[in-house]
């Protein structure tokens, strides 16, 4: 790694700090409900190891707290999930190597981390999406890791507001991304389809269909930076 790759992957570090604080009280969350649902602390604690994904988490656990079976909650989280494969597909281009190095590499994408490496002209930088990532999946594995093992000391989660914490992460992602009119376009579409299925899908679907308002971006030049708008900070 030269001294410009290092650089980036220090600034990705400082801007995902404060997205790691909201992934560790989420996923400390997690670690209570989860094992108030009668998971074991090894359970909850591989789970956000391997899963690291907040959506899918919270999705299978409320369908195995209802007394879901295994293969429904693995559906769901498999669902909620489904957005990264768009997301991928267009940071693939953006990686180097061949398909395994690729797929590791791959591991990384969070949605932060995926929205502040995007250059805005199609490609993503890598460094700064890896940089990025770090922090915020330290946080949430020891935020899952404190939640199991001193939840009885916690108690009812929800009554602190954590459950308002989820969704306004992601508010705070689409905020950062609506600078563009194309990015508005998708956002807006994206909001109706969800919200007209909601009603009469399954959990997931509503996400997986929302996705598809990304595809209007496809054969158009990027979108042009506004007029007056700064620059973006130099690595």
């Amino acid at each position: 790694m030269d001294a410009d790759s290092r650089a980036v992957f220090r600034r990705g570090i400082r801007l995902g700090l404060p997205y790691g604080a909201v992934s560790g009280v989420l996923s400390l969350s997690f670690g209570v409900l989860a094992v108030q649902a009668g998971f074991t602390t090894l359970q909850a604690i591989v789970t956000s190891a391997l899963v690291f994904g907040g959506s899918a988490q919270f999705a299978a656990l409320t369908i195995v707290s209802a007394g879901g079976a295994i293969p429904a909650a693995l559906t769901a989280a498999t669902l909620m999930h489904s957005r990264f494969l768009a997301m991928g597909i267009a940071f693939a281009p953006s990686l180097p190597g061949g398909p395994l190095r690729r797929a590791v590499e791959g591991q990384a994408v969070v949605d932060a981390s995926w929205a502040l490496a995007n250059k805005g002209d199609g490609t993503f930088d890598r460094m700064l999406l890896f940089g990025t990532t770090i922090p915020q999946y330290v946080a949430w594995l020891a935020g899952t890791i404190v939640g199991a093992l001193a939840g009885d000391l916690l108690g009812d989660v929800e009554r602190y507001g954590l459950d308002a914490l989820f969704p306004t992460f992601f508010v705070g992602i689409l905020l950062a991304e609506l600078g563009r009119p194309r990015a508005r376009v998708a956002a807006a579409l994206g909001a109706v389809l969800a919200l007209a299925l909601v009603p009469f899908t399954a959990p997931g679907v509503p996400v997986l269909v929302a996705a598809a308002a990304a595809l209007i971006g496809l054969g158009v030049a990027p979108d042009a930076p506004d007029a007056g708008a700064p620059e973006q900070e130099p690595a």
